[in-house]
């Protein structure tokens, strides 16, 4: 099969079309044709290296991190999908390699394709609406009254989290440059704060959530818009101790990371704040959660461009120039 790979790390120029051999299926895996993927942050990291000490993928490393495609094979466990269905997934974290026409996908990491969107649409959303909802439902267990704050409104995660707080009740607020207020307001949010113009942590205060895209010094400033029992939840900060527990990492590992946070842990104990580091999981069920807010229209994909499947490498570059204006960019197999 076609695929798009890297065969070292950190080669910035290392991705490349090659052909693999078609993926074996195992008893519970669908095999899926994929017919769009889309392209994330994670797979820039993933190119770079950046998760090698807790990922280590064998290379070379087929990347993308969410599909859109027809099942043409099911394994002898399968009970959830036949062959013809429509699906959308976000691979486990072991088994990524969406950039490619084929991939084999555990049954429970998969769920139909919500009815009214293109594949294209459908494969904009796995892995950002999975974060958003492991970020906010399952985490922070957001409330309807609450007041969340949500960076980077207008990127991959941020589209649909603004939406997904929204639909939970939440007053939402977002950091966006001007350009992109109005967007903002369609998609929920209640205050826009431009980052151009204003520093959020002094116009925004008592926040019970704030969902962190950018880390950094967004990270330590969004300690100070919680309120006493607040919560930021980062998937740009530092991994901390109970990520490297629910990793089952080494002891040498559990400690590097515990020292990598523990500064921002320190910060937010002293405010009565906490922090967490999320790494989002596959999960089919909860796809299946959130297909019903898509298919009302409820949760809408914003979709910023989509290239052929041969510009897969023009397509990642678009993404790290930040080029893309608003939501995801997708590549189209057919």
């Amino acid at each position: 099969m076609k695929t798009f790979m890297i065969e070292r790390y950190g080669d910035k120029a290392g991705v490349r079309a090659g052909e693999m051999p078609d993926p074996q299926v195992g008893a519970d895996d669908i095999l899926v044709q994929i017919h769009a993927a889309s392209v994330n942050p994670l797979d820039l990291r993933l190119r770079d290296g950046d998760f090698k000490a807790f990922l280590p993928y064998r290379l070379p490393l087929i990347l993308g991190n969410d599909l859109a495609g027809v099942v043409v094979q099911v394994g002898s466990a399968v009970t959830r999908f036949a062959v013809g269905d429509e699906v959308y997934a976000r691979p486990d974290k072991d088994r990524i390699g969406t950039f490619a026409e084929l991939i084999a996908v555990h049954q429970d990491d998969v769920a139909a394709k919500p009815a009214t969107l293109t594949m294209e649409e459908a494969a904009s959303l796995p892995l950002v609406a999975l974060t958003s909802w492991q970020a906010l439902v399952e985490r922070a267990r957001v409330m309807p009254g609450q007041k969340v704050l949500i960076h980077a409104g207008s990127g991959g995660v941020g589209t649909i989290a603004v939406q997904l707080a929204k639909q939970l009740g939440a007053h939402v607020a977002t950091t966006a440059s001007t350009a992109k207020a109005d967007l903002m307001k369609e998609l929920g949010a209640d205050v826009v704060v431009d980052y151009k113009k204003q520093a959020f942590e002094t116009v925004l205060h008592g926040y019970d959530v704030v969902l962190d895209t950018l880390g950094g010094e967004t990270l330590e400033k969004s300690l100070q818009v919680l309120k006493p029992g607040g919560k930021v939840i980062s998937i740009a900060g530092p991994p901390d101790p109970a990520f490297a527990r629910e990793l089952g990492a080494k002891p040498i590992l559990r400690l590097a990371m515990s020292a990598l946070s523990f500064r921002t842990r320190r910060r937010a104990k002293r405010r009565n704040v906490t922090y967490s580091f999320l790494f989002m999981k596959a999960s089919g069920d909860q796809l299946r959660e959130l297909t019903p807010l898509i298919d009302t229209g409820k949760i809408r994909p914003v979709v910023d461009r989509v290239f052929p499947f041969a510009e897969t490498r023009q397509a990642m570059e678009y993404v790290e120039k930040g080029r893309a204006k608003a939501g995801k960019v997708v590549v189209a197999m057919t």
